[in-house]
């Protein structure tokens, strides 16, 4: 793959001028009819070895095109804020929204490939990492993006001719830094890991392009040109993006209708007296370990999830009654905003994982998908079917840095909910909790079983297990949700002092 970058290409000054003008015109062109289309984002990936011209690329990229309608991030080591969060939320945060182009300068492959040159990661942590790539890439395909991956590549002696001009030239020598020769010495060793890195990770849906970097006139064309391919074949093909492969179907309902919800005791009884008692030594424990000095080193993500009228608000009021309103953010999740539909489905919770000791609280989560997208058709079925490994990978993701995600439904009989939603219409001050919406959800209520079985099944694994809450009497429930939530945390407080294994 990268023998045929060594190749010396050469584009002459007067082909170069001419050319240039008319593809400037033609990117400019579309890059406009891409922002009056808005069906989809850009996002431009500049990947290689240093000193193959990846920067003067960018900003000739810049130059050719409007910037106001560029989005460009160069991802350098991680800030301190960045570090607190799963590794993949500084890239999410820095996507394009639909009709706009982002260029990412370096990305999610850079640290995984330095690590394994360096020696500080095995070849099991490598193939992990490169697994996870290919998952990211193709959810950000499967979301509409037009992923455009660069690749540029210079021969050993081309990159040590390369560094040398830069750094005799005054006004390039500041682009020559110490770091760019320690990676030069280890060239070969970054061959032998990029090449089969690059094979691995280059698909039909997000192909990497090697580009020849040693001529600056054919590097520019060659971008130019491919990229302006990319976004004609893509603008011009009003059918939307390819038809998503058809999912195989889920297991059918069982025959004796006996389920993960069917087999819950729902009406548990707790006295008032009891539960004084247990809110109170409950809170306490709450409190006591989000003040623990280790609790520094963590974060913590709640999901709720329910039933219509299951007590979700007054079960996170009792998390929150018991912590410190400084580190802490309800995220209250209603239909998207135009904003939002504008980016991949997951981009509108990743933007709101907590730094390291806060808690974040979602009333409702990414689970919408699932649940209420699928019930009502808001999405195609394999969205909401290829959803599941989506959220997988996410809740992993954050499980590997350190996160404490612990996840509850509340569930309700139907007959409960009825006499609930009847009293917020008889009492004043409880109107605004009961919509058209719920009572035309209650039709449903078969439906929503289905979907809440299948996403249990799928989704409830050794590392986030769903927490099923009993929640017909609203004391027993708001005890268990408190008792989950502090046993997960002081789990995660005893395990930080214990040393990590590392994965080889």
């Amino acid at each position: 793959m990268f023998e045929s970058a060594n190749l010396k290409h050469t584009v002459s000054k007067a082909d170069y001028q001419r050319e240039q003008a008319l593809l400037r015109a033609a990117l400019l062109e579309a890059q406009y009819d891409l922002k009056l289309d808005g069906r989809f984002p850009v996002l431009v990936l500049i990947a290689g070895v240093e000193g193959a011209g990846k920067g003067e690329t960018v900003n000739l990229l810049n130059e050719w095109m409007d910037p106001r309608h560029i989005r460009t991030t160069a991802f350098g080591a991680p800030s301190e804020e960045e570090a607190e969060r799963p590794p993949h939320w500084r890239f999410w945060n820095a996507l394009p929204p639909r009709g706009r182009i982002g260029i990412f300068f370096g990305a999610w492959h850079t640290q995984p490939i330095v690590q394994r040159v360096m020696g500080e990661i095995g070849e099991g942590a490598f193939d992990g990492a490169i697994g996870d790539l290919q998952r990211l890439e193709q959810m950000l395909c499967d979301e509409g993006v037009l992923l455009v991956k660069y690749w540029f590549h210079l021969s050993k002696a081309q990159q040590r001719k390369r560094l040398k001009a830069l750094e005799k030239d005054p006004a390039t020598r500041w682009r020559v830094t110490d770091t760019e020769w320690a990676y030069f010495k280890h060239y070969d060793r970054f061959v032998e890991v990029c090449e089969p890195f690059v094979r691995r990770t280059s698909t039909a849906m997000a192909p990497w392009i090697v580009v020849p970097a040693a001529n600056p006139r054919h590097r520019a064309l060659a971008v130019g040109r491919h990229l302006l391919a990319a976004l004609r074949e893509r603008l011009d093909d009003k059918s939307g993006a390819a038809a998503a492969a058809l999912a195989p179907p889920l297991l059918p309902a069982p025959a004796d209708r006996v389920n993960v919800l069917s087999t819950l005791k729902l009406d548990r009884r707790m006295s008032h007296a009891t539960y004084e008692r247990e809110l109170e030594k409950w809170q306490s424990r709450l409190n006591l370990a989000s003040r623990d000095p280790r609790f520094k080193r963590l974060s913590v993500v709640a999901v709720f999830e329910g039933n219509d009228g299951a007590g979700k608000g007054s079960a996170i009021r009792r998390v929150t009654g018991a912590l410190d309103a400084r580190f802490y953010e309800t995220v209250p999740v209603a239909a998207p905003t135009e904003e939002e539909r504008a980016q991949p489905y997951l981009w509108r919770f990743w933007r709101h994982l907590p730094r390291r000791g806060r808690f974040a609280i979602f009333d409702r989560s990414w689970y919408g998908r699932v649940l209420v997208e699928r019930v009502e058709g808001l999405c195609r079925e394999a969205d909401w079917m290829r959803a599941y490994g989506e959220i997988n990978d996410f809740e992993h993701a954050l499980r590997e840095h350190g996160v404490v995600l612990v996840k509850f439904w509340l569930a309700i009989t139907k007959d409960e909910q009825l006499r609930r939603f009847q009293l917020r219409e008889q009492v004043a001050f409880k109107r605004f909790k009961i919509t058209d919406e719920d009572w035309r959800n209650r039709e449903k209520w078969d439906l929503y079983e289905a979907a809440v079985c299948d996403m249990v099944d799928r989704t409830s694994t050794a590392g986030t297990p769903w927490t099923l809450v009993e929640a017909d009497n609203k004391d027993f429930a708001r005890i268990k949700v408190l008792k989950t939530l502090c046993e997960a945390i002081e789990d995660a407080l005893e395990a930080v002092d214990r040393p990590k294994r590392r994965r080889q």
